[in-house]
């Protein structure tokens, strides 16, 4: 049996990007992250959105028919104000 692993790379196969992470802007306060992962059920090229602005994972699930969801992670993260780092 294989060992889980927590490499993405590893486990992702090195497919490729369809689109590149985006830093939240305005770059402080709270932001809501959302990844949603969907299994697709064959080979199709998935196009990824002109905009993230008002993205809708219903309809590109629709547009693609990648059907529910497999996984899915939720999180809030606050940045705070200044640059430096972690101090002693």
């Amino acid at each position: 049996m294989r060992e889980p692993s927590t490499d993405l790379q590893q486990t992702w196969g090195g497919r490729n990007e369809i689109v590149r992470y985006e830093s939240p802007t305005p770059s402080m306060g709270i932001h809501r992250f959302v990844f949603v992962l969907f299994r697709q059920l064959g080979r199709e090229t998935v196009y990824g959105p002109c905009r993230r602005g008002n993205f809708n994972t219903r309809d590109f699930a629709k547009v693609y028919n990648l059907g529910l969801p497999v996984a899915s992670v939720y999180f809030n993260c606050h940045r705070e104000s200044g640059t430096g780092g972690r101090r002693a």
